[in-house]
């Protein structure tokens, strides 16, 4: 595999800037805004549910979002920086997983923000012990699972993109003529200036559209400047501010979607890694697991919830033909001050769903397509076409149909209910099970 891999990348090398380059300074910070900004939605959302769920106040509920943003430049520089064998190395993002939501609510009910943060403490040593075991299962991911699980990767976040382009899943204006159009507009400038912009135009394609999508939207009367008005202009990250509670009643919700979301860190990791056109190694992937645990070990002390890498800013890498985890670095920097500064994140977090769903077309479009690019060094052999088809079939059937799962044990639906983990579990095990021709 390492054969074909070598060729493939000599042949044809269409990143710019590798993994390890250091891009500009000007335009390490654009490409940085533009990670940001895909990742944003993710990171403010789930402390938003959660906190909304339990039942914090206002204030309380803007500290968590604020915690969530700087946790998240913290792990991230973790995860890009590297610390000793903590940290892949690559161009990933980091953020709070949608995957702790359901637990998080749970614990949070029952044994308030403390009981919360004491499980992300606890919990985190699920991936940190797993790390340790990640190099002898990388020999069962031959370039047949892992194309599968980056295409896959693209094709589950592609409905996401869609709500957000309509407006957003449960809108009263979903679907409405005016979302579509504004949705499109933004996704026809990143395709232009990709395309046919020079430098940082063309590197820079995806913020400039959403730039244009905010002045669109600031013209037709549906960008709402009140939060940005509402927050505060500082807001210090504070250890334990609201106690913590170690419980191993607590922390067995969390021991499941801990699972799932090493798996879904493997997965993206090699999506990076292919993306890149740099390969990842096993020790790579380890460490990189071992950043996710680390992150939410640290996020807990903070008062965030569990962190893990981030599938949608894979796209951002082989549109703009930067891979350099440098980019990364200075994301993680503008992510940590934006955690302390709540007005330049509000800024961000307005950004009209339409907007950003007209960009994450483009970047998760993109996902899939790196993942098609691997299988074309696969050859297509009745068993690999099975491999393919069944871990497809079943990852798109969950996204699309998730209440096919609803009467399995809760255990069985923490580990299936993402069509991500689905999928690479199918395609793992299909790739021992079923036997070369």
């Amino acid at each position: 595999m390492g054969e074909i891999v070598k060729q493939t990348t000599i042949k044809r090398n269409e990143i710019v800037y590798k993994v390890d380059d250091r891009p500009p300074l000007p335009l390490s910070i654009v490409l940085a805004l533009q990670h940001i900004l895909a990742a944003f939605g993710g990171i403010v959302a789930v402390p938003l549910i959660v906190g909304q769920a339990i039942g914090v106040k206002i204030d309380d509920l803007s500290y968590l979002v604020s915690a969530a943003i700087f946790m998240a430049g913290l792990a991230t520089f973790i995860q890009a920086r590297g610390i000793g064998k903590c940290g892949a190395r690559v161009s990933c993002m980091m953020g709070t997983d949608f995957s702790f939501v359901s637990a998080g609510i749970l614990v949070g009910q029952s044994m308030g923000l403390a009981g919360y943060f004491g499980a992300t403490i606890l919990g985190s040593f699920v991936e940190i012990i797993l790390s340790r075991f990640i190099k002898p299962l990388m020999k069962y991911f031959p370039p047949v699972v892992t194309g599968t699980v980056v295409t896959l990767i693209g094709l589950t976040l592609l409905p996401v993109s869609i709500d957000w382009a309509a407006g957003g899943y449960g809108a009263p204006d979903y679907g409405s003529l005016q979302n579509i159009s504004i949705a499109m507009v933004v996704l026809l400038i990143a395709l232009f200036l990709n395309k046919y912009g020079k430098g940082i135009v063309s590197s820079a394609s995806v913020l400039i559209a959403i730039f244009f999508g905010y002045i669109i939207c600031s013209f037709l009367g549906i960008l709402d400047f009140k939060p940005v008005l509402d927050a505060k202009w500082i807001e210090l990250p504070r250890i334990f501010k609201y106690g913590v509670n170690f419980s191993l009643v607590g922390v067995l919700p969390f021991i499941a979607p801990y699972l799932v979301t090493t798996i879904e860190t493997v997965g993206c990791l090699i999506a990076i890694g292919e993306a890149s056109e740099k390969p990842l190694s096993s020790e790579e992937v380890s460490a990189g697991i071992l950043a996710d645990g680390v992150g939410s070990f640290l996020a807990g002390f903070f008062g965030a919830g569990p962190n893990t890498s981030f599938s949608q800013n894979v796209g951002l890498i082989p549109l703009t033909k930067v891979a350099s985890r440098y980019v990364m670095i200075v994301a993680s920097i503008l992510l940590m001050l934006l955690g302390i500064f709540p007005k330049i994140g509000a800024l961000i977090a307005i950004m009209p769903n339409p907007v950003l769903g007209g960009a994450g077309i483009v970047m998760f479009g993109m996902v899939a397509a790196a993942g098609i690019k691997t299988l074309s060094r696969c050859e297509l052999t009745t068993r690999n076409l099975l491999i393919l088809a069944v871990s497809i079939g079943l990852g798109l059937g969950v996204t699309v149909r998730p209440d096919v799962i609803s009467h399995l044990p809760q255990a069985l639906k923490m580990f299936f209910g993402s069509g991500i983990s689905t999928g690479t579990i199918t395609a793992f095990l299909l790739n021992i099970v079923l036997k070369d021709e």
